[in-house]
């Protein structure tokens, strides 16, 4: 438990009224998407970079675990409390602090909602590429700190692409700038790139300056349906092997498509439809027609039962109308989400998707899967319920042969989600030993005393 001193240096530090240990609180917080729980110790809302260092120094000197919290939308455990620890959230400083559109860059407050900086960006005709599934509530520190991305990446990248630089503050209470304001810049060692995708272990991130891009003229849609995951994913190695590059390409295997079928999602694709590929496209209007050609010409292939295109925005919506559903859908299948987010090469896909529906029948459990097919980045979604101990049993071992598979296909644990404390056990299974250690050296630079984060990316 917090000591009184170190509770009193901590009010001293923000002011009483930012510093909370009450029980209703400290519960509030105890968790974040998965499903365990963990009550903090004390709940801390800065509102300044200056109070973000001034209770890192508190939390340096009486040796106590610091974890930091955007809105805990996270799926592998990065914003759970670990035990005996601080939760610091973040979600009174977000304050936009410059928009500069002329440069093309904002610089934000890691409290501020994501979908609020591309919201700000396209009144000056730029937008924010980043689109996590959650932008709409998730706060761009966790963004920041999981490396996130969305649907968008498969043509403008994710998190770490649109970070020119940093203001944090380290394990130990020291300011650090990093980065620059241009986008073009190599002095020092990269440490924006470093930090970004590091899960709140190395830093506690104050400030980001972000770049913009020039929002596209048009954007247009095509949904095609499959007679089989294999024909579908087949299609997806095709467009990634010519020259249109699409701005998204999401995948649902047949099992999702069962999941939204009782919503009415799926009441207008053609019988016999065992998966679904959305694909977008954008750019400059005039040239649109010609990148929907040629996405058409490379899908058309063996399994396509439908293709449809959409190039009006009502139109569009209505084509997006089966794989919006699908994250409600899938929560009526059982009360327990476990969801992995795993990537592979492209030209490994459909191996992947086999392995998982051998599984689910091995281990009699409903396996979901959807996701970013353009970057080989699955979401894979084992339905259980956690008051079943047999289930739950099979889930882990479920969970351990995707991991493996996974890995063995050239692939890696993470493409958006983050390691947190869900899959740290997996990581020495990706990483050398040397390497590891080369890891583990850095964190100590950062946070010489392991207060940030503990318990979180790496083994112990």
């Amino acid at each position: 438990m917090l000591s009184d001193r170190a509770l009193a240096a901590f009010r001293s530090a923000l002011g009483a009224d930012r510093v909370f240990d009450d029980v209703a609180t400290r519960a509030l917080y105890a968790c974040d998407e998965t499903p365990r729980r963990v009550e903090p110790d004390a709940v801390l809302f800065p509102s300044s970079h200056d109070e973000v260092l001034a209770l890192a120094r508190v939390a340096f000197e009486h040796r106590i675990a610091l974890t930091p919290r955007g809105a805990g939308s996270g799926n592998v455990g990065g914003a759970l409390p670990s035990p005996d620890s601080v939760v610091v959230s973040f979600e009174c400083m977000h304050r936009v602090l410059e928009f500069d559109p002329a440069n093309r860059l904002i610089v934000v407050e890691p409290g501020v909602v994501t979908e609020e900086i591309d919201r700000i960006a396209r009144g000056a005709g730029l937008f924010y590429p980043p689109d996590p599934g959650s932008s709409a509530y998730c706060r761009i520190g966790g963004n920041l700190a999981m490396n996130a991305a969305g649907p968008r990446a498969v043509k403008y990248g994710v998190t770490r692409d649109y970070v020119l630089g940093l203001r944090a503050v380290t394990g130990d209470g020291r300011e650090i700038r990093t980065g620059c304001r241009t986008t073009k810049g190599v002095t020092g060692y990269d440490l924006t790139r470093l930090l970004v995708g590091s899960g709140g272990t190395l830093a506690l991130i104050t400030e980001a300056t972000l770049k913009l891009l020039p929002t596209p003229e048009a954007v247009a849609t095509l949904r095609l349906c499959f007679a089989s995951n294999r024909a579908a994913l087949d299609a997806v190695g095709r467009v990634m092997r010519q020259a249109v590059v699409p701005s998204a390409l999401e995948f649902m295997d047949r099992h999702a498509i069962d999941a939204i079928r009782p919503t009415g999602a799926a009441d207008d694709l053609p019988p016999g439809t065992q998966a679904l590929l959305m694909v977008e496209a954008d750019g400059a209007a005039q040239d649109l027609p010609r990148q929907i050609a040629a996405l058409e010409q490379a899908l058309a292939g063996n399994g396509l039962l439908e293709m449809k295109s959409g190039f009006a925005r009502a139109d569009i919506a209505r084509l997006w109308t089966a794989r919006k559903s699908l994250s409600h859908a899938v929560k009526q299948i059982a009360p327990l989400k476990i969801n992995e987010d795993v990537v592979v090469p492209v030209s490994k896909l459909a191996d992947l998707v086999d392995f998982l529906d051998h599984t689910a029948q091995t281990q009699q459990l409903p396996i979901v899967s959807f996701g970013h097919a353009g970057n080989g980045n699955l979401h894979v979604n084992l339905m259980v319920h956690p008051d079943d101990v047999d289930e739950m049993a099979r889930a882990r071992l479920a969970l351990d042969a995707i991991m493996l598979r996974v890995l063995a296909l050239g692939g890696t644990l993470s493409g958006e989600h983050g390691i947190g404390t869900e899959k740290r056990r997996f990581v020495p299974q990706e990483i050398d030993p040397t390497t590891l250690e080369l890891m583990r050296a850095i964190k100590r630079q950062f946070d010489p005393h392991g207060l940030l984060n503990p318990g979180k990316l790496f083994p112990d």
